[in-house]
């Protein structure tokens, strides 16, 4: 089971100050204590919020500090990044669909996150706690399949935009294809959901 919130402290401020000194030492404000990228790790699965800064030019550095984390939980074996789905990521950056895809894995992984306890009942009750592998590699080959179809319908899109800006007066056209290939996604995105509702569905029926 995952670890629930462990805000006890009425106190305690609702998002925590982590200062990163230039020896790499990260500092709890709230605790007044030094932790540990473990440490980080077990705050962010305790569900306690905290934002990372240099402590010489309070720059923003959560994003970096959350990405070490996990480059240091892949390197212990705790694997959850597959190698094709790592390299597919890679081929975004620079890539004209940069800017999309962190909303559009950002809210798969909510509509994910929302229904992980549906899935660990479904997994308990109908498997005994066992991981079954063939049901869930199934979901994931359809999410993935579903991921790829909305790629390549936007990739398109963004080809000729960048094609026709010239011969194009004014945006318009190109902002309505826009709306509709966000709109397509939320649908791809709404129908994760209904299968993980129908897994939940078919357990208790």
């Amino acid at each position: 089971m995952a670890r629930k919130a462990s805000k006890t402290d009425k106190d305690a401020p609702d998002t925590i100050t982590i200062k990163k000194y230039a020896n790499r030492r990260l500092y709890n404000t709230a605790s007044s204590s030094y932790v540990t990228l473990d440490d980080l790790a077990t705050m962010v699965q305790d569900g306690l919020e905290f934002t990372v800064h240099d402590a010489k030019t309070n720059e923003d550095i959560t994003r970096a500090v959350l990405t070490q984390i996990i480059v240091e939980q892949e390197a212990k074996g705790n694997n959850l990044l597959p190698t094709g789905f790592l390299r597919q990521l890679i081929s975004f950056y620079g890539d004209n669909l940069q800017g999309v895809v962190p909303q559009y894995l950002d809210m798969t992984m909510q509509s994910f996150a929302h229904n992980q306890e549906k899935m660990r009942s479904y997994m308990e009750n109908a498997f005994g706690g066992i991981y079954p592998f063939s049901s869930f590699e199934e979901v994931g080959r359809k999410n993935m399949a579903m991921f790829e179809q909305a790629m390549n319908m936007m990739s398109p899109f963004n080809a000729q935009e960048n094609d026709s800006t010239e011969e194009s007066p004014a945006g318009d056209e190109d902002e309505q294809g826009s709306a509709e290939s966000l709109d397509t996604m939320k649908a791809q995105l709404e129908a994760m959901q209904r299968q993980l509702d129908t897994l939940s569905k078919n357990n208790k029926g």
